[in-house]
């Protein structure tokens, strides 16, 4: 029996959360993920409905076949027969059965027949076969969804499938065998996977349609049927006996009439949908040895992914149980054996079909690689937690082979994937607003560079002649009382120049004089040039293995000087400037460090910043460091200060970071930009 075609279940996208729900309560793992969306393979799929059941948005949804039905009992030119399961009580606890019954034939029914003396038959068959003796151990075949399961996963156990009918399909023929006139039946119970046995050929001509009670509760909803407005009357014949407590777990056996006997264990029932695929694996590796093996994919039929409410398990049964048990008081045994009677002639054999589903297995080295997509490269990485929606990590990898799930499914590898973006896009915002924060202060020296510009020129003038004529009055006046106050105005003169001669420097726009130069000798020479007094000692640490470079000579001496006289002023006693050197991704690193005070994390933010100084009046002019932050720029480099301010212990530091290419660069906004743009205009032209 094949019905591929027949898609019984459906996603809707938007209400799909992807929370693999229903992957791991799919017992025949027919749900895919492609593209973070969950889609029902149809060819997989057994009809269980345990994916309707278990999804809390709704997602999933059970094809309908109401508005079939409604056309059916509006204008077909046969009468209406409604075959309703036994597990009736537990979906509509809420009415009597009779006011039940008058629903339905207000519905357009023309009669409502219960599918329970169609279990009555066919357990009278398995009883018959049990008392004989079966040739090799059987599976009954009442649930269509393990059926589905047995020829899609198991196909080698196809010939152990009693050879049987269902309960539905023995009650089809038994309304043609009692009723004269043509009849088209709809059955309605709680079993999704019936909208699928409905289809196949041995079923296609008995029942036209199938309604869950769910349906069937919203078609009353729809056309305003309410049980106090109908006349309560019986199930139509055939009537039932002891097949109404079929739909509950082990009631198979008591109306067949076989006993369940631990000792003999010659028949064995397992429901669920874990119980039943475990008893199939044991059965199929001959642990099992009994006669019959009743298997239902729920927890009996009273558990059925077509029933309404969340009720719980045993109130559902105590419901089929009671009614069955009111039933029997007043039941007409006499005319239940005249129908039964009339039906034993009817034949209930049907072959059942493989429908292999079974997809290879990957290799172990396939399997392997991808493991390691999952980040699974040891075994202590498989963690098995399930959160995939399969119980082990190898299974979802398998299930990855396949084509029905996806590596992202892994929970793990999720959140270390998303740890690794967390961190990525933290480094990716420290450096945007580095960035930003290094293009506010170039604006800020572009500004300030124009402006000393402009009063350094229009100063410099005055102050050289109010330093000559100081000087001439000193010559002249050598024996004045007034000397020191001459001699005060000449040495602030002269730092005046000073000041002048570093906003000359800061406001130029120098260009950088590339030549070959050796590291090592460089700060040798700027070790000599720097006068450092005794109690700080200065360290050099080469660690390139290149030592030549091309620079600036003369414009990074000044770097190092500036810094390295910054360091100095911030040591006070016994004290260490260290620089070291290295070499990273092609470019030149130079640290210089000090154990000096440190400097404020208020402070830090400003050291860049012209004339900004922590030194003492007269002592620093505040351009060392935007005038050394303006020579790295042009050596297309970066410069940057870390520091930890001395809190009373002696364990201040201050870290400046140097970092400039080996050799020169293009400028893409100077040069390649200009390329691009007369490119541009050539395509124009």
């Amino acid at each position: 029996m094949k019905v591929n075609d027949i898609s019984l279940v459906y996603t809707i996208k938007d209400k799909c959360r992807t929370c693999f729900t229903c992957v791991r309560n799919c017992p025949a793992k027919a749900i895919s993920i492609v593209d973070g969306q969950a889609r029902v393979i149809p060819e997989r799929c057994i009809g269980c409905g345990n994916c309707v059941k278990v999804c809390s948005q709704g997602a999933k949804q059970v094809v309908s076949y109401a508005d079939e039905v409604m056309d059916l009992l509006h204008n077909s030119s046969n009468k209406t027969v409604a075959l309703v399961a036994p597990s009736f009580p537990a979906e509509f606890y809420d009415m009597n059965y009779q006011n039940f019954v008058g629903m339905l034939k207000k519905l357009g029914f023309n009669y409502v027949v219960e599918v329970a003396f169609g279990a009555d038959l066919v357990a009278a068959r398995y009883k018959k076969l049990y008392e004989q003796g079966c040739e090799k151990p059987l599976i009954e075949s009442s649930c269509p969804a393990v059926v589905n399961y047995v020829e899609k996963y198991y196909p080698d156990l196809i010939e152990n499938i009693a050879p049987l009918v269902s309960p539905m399909v023995a009650a089809a023929k038994a309304v043609d065998k009692l009723y004269p006139e043509k009849t088209d039946k709809v059955f309605i119970g709680p079993c999704i996977a019936k909208k699928g046995e409905i289809k196949h050929d041995f079923t296609r001509d008995l029942i036209k349609s199938a309604l869950t009670f769910a349906e069937l509760r919203e078609l009353f909803e729809t056309c305003e049927i309410h049980p106090e407005d109908v006349k309560p009357v019986p199930f139509d014949q055939p009537q039932a006996a002891k097949g109404k407590i079929y739909p509950i777990s082990h009631g198979f056996f008591q109306a067949a009439g076989i006993e369940e006997d631990l000792m003999k264990s010659d028949v064995i029932s397992a429901d669920g949908q874990s119980h039943f695929i475990e008893a199939l694996k044991e059965f199929e590796k001959g642990v099992i040895d009994s006669k019959i093996l009743e298997l239902l994919c729920c927890q009996g039929c009273i558990m059925g992914a077509g029933i309404s409410h969340n009720m719980p398990m045993y109130f559902r049964q105590a419901k089929v149980s009671s009614f069955a048990k009111e039933q029997k008081k007043n039941f007409d045994f006499e005319l239940w054996r005249k129908n039964f009677a009339e039906c034993q002639d009817l034949d209930f054999k049907v072959v059942y079909t493989k429908d292999d589903n079974r997809i290879d297995t990957p290799s172990e080295s396939e399997l392997e690689e991808i493991l390691r997509a999952m980040g699974k490269n040891n075994p202590r990485d498989e963690l098995n937690c399930g959160a995939c929606g399969y119980e082990t990590c190898r299974e979802h990898a398998i299930a990855v082979y396949k084509g029905l799930a996806e590596v992202e499914m892994c929970l793990p590898y999720t959140v270390e994937q998303l740890q690794t973006t967390v961190v990525k896009l933290e480094n990716s915002y420290k450096k945007l607003a580095d960035t930003r924060e290094a293009l506010v202060h170039s604006e800020k020296l572009a500004s300030m560079g124009q402006l000393a510009a402009g009063i350094a020129h229009e100063v410099n003038n005055p102050l050289g002649v109010i330093l000559l004529y100081s000087h001439l009055l000193l010559e002249k006046q050598e024996e004045l009382e007034s000397r020191p106050e001459l001699e005060m105005i000449v040495e602030q003169t002269n730092r005046c120049k000073k000041i002048v001669s570093g906003l000359l420097n800061f406001a130029r726009q120098n260009k950088v004089t590339r030549e070959p130069v050796k590291i090592p000798v460089l700060l040798d020479d700027v070790k000599k040039t720097v006068n450092l007094p005794e109690n700080i000692e200065l360290k050099i640490v080469n660690r390139l293995d290149d030592n030549l470079v091309e620079v600036d000579k003369d414009q990074l001496s000044q770097v190092f000087v500036n810094v390295i006289k910054n360091s100095a002023d911030a040591i006070s006693g016994e004290g260490l400037i260290e620089i070291k050197t290295c070499e990273k991704d092609d470019e030149i690193q130079i640290e210089i460090t000090d154990n000096g005070k440190g400097i404020s994390r208020v402070n830090l933010k400003k050291v860049m910043n012209p004339f900004f100084t922590t030194k003492s009046i007269g002592k620093g002019t505040g351009l060392g460091l935007a005038v050394s932050y303006g020579i790295m720029k042009m050596h297309r480099g970066k410069i940057s200060i870390d520091s930890k301010e001395d809190d009373g212990s002696g364990n201040g530091w201050t870290r400046v970071s140097l970092s400039f290419p080996r050799k020169e660069r293009k400028d893409f906004f100077a040069s390649d930009l200009g390329e691009f743009e007369n490119k541009q205009l050539n395509e124009v032209k």
